[in-house]
């Protein structure tokens, strides 16, 4: 609580007035009358305060340019609380008594409205009203003292206690066969709910935030954010955000209001809950547990009567396009979660989205036989939805421990739903995510309430309707300091410039708002010893002023950089960001070193495997086939690949040892002066990758990769520069037999050559060599009259797995000039090879198969989504298709 500098500010600025201090918005009232000890000064007239009559005026606060105004007790006439003054909230403020001496509160645009301390809140009587309408570009904010003096962080919260909205509409708690003479009371003593009118009217809340609320005001009481307690379907909620409570965000206690355009952040408790027969409906809701982990439980804790499962009316809400995203937050009393319902709870999700990450609990629970008779006979079900989570379900049990209801299949039984990669970057689908084009028309066939969709969750990837007026989910454009873990150096961009130097040893996350400047090696953790994590926001910009500076994820640290279509995380060079001529090799790229395991380890003793990079990066390897190394989401890499030692330039990105826990989509490497991605064993998968105007080979691998890949673009730089294949996969290089044997699994791969040719190296298609194995499908392989070989496969081992029918390649195209080199035994030309295997066949030429980057070809490709979950099930052969084009919005250099 912050009542020390309340009352400090407050003893400055009455000593200010005594001294005679002039400036302010503030005057307060000190009386009238002649000066006692000298009769000739003239009488000073009554100072006028600002203040309406249902206010007094309140101390100043510090950094606060507007008048305060507090407001106590009960309002039994109209009200209007105006933007140019801040509102103090003393105690609780309650609009109207209860069916008696109603009153409405208008509250402008724009307009602040504050507690002092925990126990203050707003209470909106029954027959009472709230007009509380912001704008846009003026939302009406509920908040803390402590964030009006700038005195909060992100995990503050429980400052003040928050909004009850008291209604007559009917809840099961009532006396169903008495319903008008209903009087429920309240949690925090706010007064009674409910009643015989499911029409009631509260008023309009339209662009509210309320933020940092959730005070206990009764032991074991703390209030919701807002609270919806019988409060009835007349009522207006749009666009409202609750942020940081220390309780439930919003909850229903009973009846029938709806809501439309719901933000829910960082709430400590349940985000949104709801029970005693509360039959509203809901659409476009947002549901963001804390980024930074900090205390979370469930998206969504649904009951209908804790003490009478079965009392109704059943609470059975209707919810349309909601997404979910939990954290890794975990206790011994709550972990973040995504949806439970139980306690005999009905209800009908459609169009949603429950998302977390690794360390998430369970994203889909039912409870209790009564919720399971629910499912069972249609009064909950759950359709055109997606569960992405790693603990996607929890069946319930009875006493005895027998498993009521198989959550999954009850899930996938339903139509529309899936249980896969929802393709989100932060809470934004992707444009090849799975939640575009498969959503449920509710307006059509369930109520016309709602919005007209064809999308699951929230947003339709392109309109974000929470711009402009939410808090915390858009960082500013600039910001005031440098992050902790990084120092302030001489800009050269315009904006802040924050340099990253030496091993990082604490968490660090690269805030929006500034560019981040390595300085030479920059290595995320200790290797195997201290472990750290840096989280890079979306529409970050990293650069290195020199060859020299690259960055290296150690082994058991990570780097969550998850950037969004709309604003893609770069690294690049100095060059680029000052506008100044760029080229490869301008700076060293990206390491991320993992504790999966490579052939170049001791088998026999995998956990003590240490390998050493490329470029003095530090070591890899490991007996970890799953380790995680975090989050690469739209990030792209620029004009790397310095020789950082001699003959040693570094990859744009090089994944050493890296594990399955680690995901990676939607990265582009774009001009760099070595390969574009390179695998030095592990098994990392990867999806939807770009990679062009690269100076040696696209994709590399060695040393038993055995990831996946699907959707890869390699475009040769369209001005025939240096570039040499789109794949060059190897075993080992000194044991072309050590095992494990490389053998990805890859699909929906376009390489694009161009006519580059040199003493050295030609632009070319798919070598494998060295004893690689390899299961190739879906590919596209073309290029222009000058185009080295599009097909071979070289050395004895990786030949003879070509012709025992190990190493396949299905389902694709080669129109190039010179397609094939070489063969795969005695008897078996490559072409022949080729040929004979499902789906495959040669095209004229280019003009034949692509249009631009786009597949124009018509042969059917293989339904990967039969090979394994990662897969998706695609439409055409090679990466994109101009009806799906997954490269819009975050790429560059796909015109050059």
């Amino acid at each position: 609580m912050a009542f020390g500098k309340i009352l400090k500010l407050s003893a400055m600025a009455t000593a200010m007035m005594l001294a005679g201090c002039g400036g302010g918005d503030i005057v307060l009232n000190t009386g009238a009358g002649a000066n006692p000890t000298n009769p000739t000064t003239p009488t000073t007239p009554p100072v006028t305060s600002v203040c309406p009559t249902f206010a007094k005026q309140g101390a100043s606060l510090g950094g606060v340019s507007k008048p305060i105004c507090e407001i106590t007790g009960t309002l039994t006439a109209d009200a209007t609380l105006t933007a140019n003054i801040a509102w103090a909230l003393s105690g609780k403020v309650t609009v109207g008594n209860d069916n008696a001496q109603s009153a409405v509160l208008n509250i402008e645009a724009g307009t602040t409205v504050f507690g002092k301390s925990g126990a203050d809140y707003l209470v909106i009587a029954r027959g009472s009203q709230i007009r509380a309408v912001g704008t846009s570009a003026s939302p009406i904010v509920f908040t803390s003292v402590n964030d009006m003096i700038g005195s909060v962080t992100e995990d503050s919260a429980a400052q003040w206690g928050g909004i009850v909205l008291l209604g007559k509409a009917p809840s099961n708690k009532c006396d169903q066969a008495a319903l008008a003479g209903c009087k429920i009371e309240a949690e925090g003593n706010a007064g009674p709910y409910g009643g015989d009118k499911p029409e009631d009217n509260s008023g309009i809340l339209k662009f509210v935030q309320v933020k940092y609320a959730g005070y206990e005001v009764i032991t074991d009481n703390e209030l919701n954010g807002i609270t919806f307690a019988g409060v009835g379907s007349g009522t207006v909620v749009d666009y409202i955000q609750v942020h940081n409570n220390l309780d439930d965000g919003v909850e229903f206690f009973g009846g029938t209001v709806n809501a439309k355009h719901v933000v829910l952040t960082g709430n400590r408790d349940d985000s949104l809950d709801w029970a005693d027969g509360w039959t509203g409906k809901m659409q476009h809701v947002l549901i963001q547990h804390s980024k930074n982990d900090s205390k979370a439980n469930r998206g969504i804790e649904a009951d209908n009567q804790s003490s009478n499962f079965s009392a109704t009316p059943v609470s059975k809400p209707k919810i349309s396009n909601m997404t979910i995203l939990g954290n890794n937050y975990k206790s011994a009393d709550a972990d973040s979660e995504g949806i439970l319902l139980r306690a005999g709870s009905a209800g009908e999700i459609y169009n949603s989205i429950v998302k977390g990450p690794a360390g998430m609990g369970e994203c889909l629970e039912i409870e209790t036989e009564q919720s399971v008779q629910q499912s069972q006979n249609g009064g909950l079900l759950m359709r055109n939805s997606i569960i992405d989570c790693k603990e996607p379900f929890k069946n319930p049990k009875d006493a005895a421990g027998n498993t009521l209801l198989d959550v999954k299949a009850w899930f996938l039984a339903q139509t529309g739903n899936k249980a896969t990669d929802a393709l989100l970057g932060g809470y934004m689908p992707a444009s090849t995510s799975p939640a575009l084009k498969n959503g449920y028309n509710v307006s059509n066939f369930v109520d016309s309430w709602f919005d007209d969709v064809d999308y699951i969750g929230a947003f339709d990837g392109v309109s974000d309707w929470t711009k402009g007026w939410t808090f915390g989910l858009h960082p500013a454009s600039v910001i005031a300091a440098c992050p902790a873990g990084t120092s302030e150096v001489a800009s050269l961009t315009g904006k802040l410039n924050c340099e990253l130097k030496g091993d990082i040893t604490s968490n660090v996350t690269l805030l929006a708002g500034a560019d981040y400047v390595l300085n030479g090696r920059v290595r995320i953790g200790v290797d195997n010893t201290t472990a750290a994590t840096l989280t890079v926001q979306p529409g970050v910009t990293v650069y290195g002023r020199s060859g020299a500076d690259f960055l290296v994820v150690t082994r058991g640290s990570k780097m969550n950089a998850e950037g969004t279509q709309q604003s893609p995380i770069t690294f690049t060079s100095l060059q680029d960001v000052i506008g100044a001529p760029t080229a490869a090799g301008q700076w060293g790229g990206m390491v991320l070193l993992g504790k999966a395991p490579s052939n170049k380890c001791d088998q026999a003793n995998l956990a003590a495997c240490k390998i050493e990079a490329e470029g003095n990066a530090g070591p890899y390897g490991g007996a970890d086939a799953a380790d995680n190394s975090g989050v690469l989401k739209y990030v792209r890499v620029k004009h790397a690949g310095f020789e950082v030692l001699q003959d040693n330039e570094l990859n744009g990105i090089t994944f050493a040892g890296v594990g399955s826990g680690t995901t990676v989509s939607h990265i582009q490497v774009h001009q760099n002066l070595d390969d574009g991605i390179e695998f030095f064993g592990g098994t990392v998968n990867v999806k939807y990758v770009v990679l062009t105007s690269n100076g040696d080979d696209y994709v590399d691998w060695a040393d038993g990769w055995n990831g996946k890949a699907q959707y890869i673009l390699a475009k040769h730089g369209k001005d025939n520069s240096e570039a040499n294949r789109g794949i060059e996969g190897d075993n080992q290089s000194s044991n072309f037999s050590a095992t494990p044997i490389s053998n990805p699994t890859i699909a929906n791969m376009t390489i694009i050559g161009n006519s580059y040719k040199s003493a050295e190296k030609d632009s070319e298609g798919v070598l494998l060599r060295a004893g690689s194995n390899g299961q190739l499908h879906n590919f596209l392989i073309t290029g222009p009259t000058g185009m080295g070989e599009c097909l071979e496969i070289e050395t004895t081992q990786s030949q003879a797995l070509a012709a025992a029918g190990s190493l396949v390649m299905t389902h694709s195209v080669i129109g190039c000039p010179e397609p094939f080199k070489g063969s795969v035994s005695a008897t078996t030309t490559l072409k022949q090879w080729f040929e004979a295997q499902t789906g495959n066949k040669t095209a004229v030429d280019q003009a034949a198969v692509i249009n631009g980057i786009f597949t124009i070809d018509t042969t059917t490709p293989k339904d990967m989504s039969t090979v394994n979950s990662f897969f998706s099930k695609p439409t055409t052969v090679g990466a994109v298709d101009a009806a799906s084009d997954w490269t819009k919005g975050w790429t560059v250099g796909l015109t050059q």
